[in-house]
């Protein structure tokens, strides 16, 4: 029997560990199912959800090779397509949202705009904000350089601690 990535596979848990569990697929054949594959929710504990001689149907992940087989419970079990409504709709411009008490960011043919009409007489209100960003931003590196300069000088002279010098 050859083990093809992709392929559902029928097997038995053989041995557990706090990683994972090993399951026998015959033909003396064993793969190991990480403890992140085993389930779609978080399992913190594997003797949770699996113990040795249940049966299990994997999908086989990858092939090693060494030999190695890693193999998914999760992924091997049939799901419906979810879908997330109102998730990820995108705008087209001719609706507006629904639902929403503020209307205000839903102009008709605009993805990108002002959300209060107060900012709409200032067109380089996010200029502002990024010169001002910037320079906060150097302010925070020229001060963070400073301080680590003189920790640097302060540490280096001192014998005994970490990173002190020794002759």
């Amino acid at each position: 029997m050859s083990i093809e990535v992709g392929a559902k596979i029928k097997g038995k848990v053989s041995g557990i560990t706090n990683f994972g569990a090993f399951v026998d697929l015959g033909d003396n054949k064993t793969g190991l199912v990480h403890i992140s594959e085993v389930s779609d929710n978080f399992v913190k504990d594997i003797h949770d959800v699996l113990s040795i001689g249940d049966e299990v149907e994997v999908k086989v992940l990858s092939v090693g090779d060494d030999g190695k087989v890693s193999l998914s419970i999760r992924k091997a079990q049939d799901k419906p397509a979810q879908k997330r409504e109102g998730y990820h709709k995108k705008f087209d411009g001719s609706k507006k949202f629904e639902g929403r008490a503020n209307n205000n960011h839903a102009h008709e043919g605009h993805t990108r705009g002002p959300v209060n009409k107060k900012f709409a007489s200032q067109p380089h209100h996010q200029e502002g904000k990024r010169k001002d960003f910037d320079s906060l931003l150097a302010g925070f590196l020229k001060e963070s350089d400073e301080r680590l300069t003189s920790l640097k000088r302060n540490t280096e002279g001192k014998r005994g601690g970490r990173g002190g010098r020794r002759s």
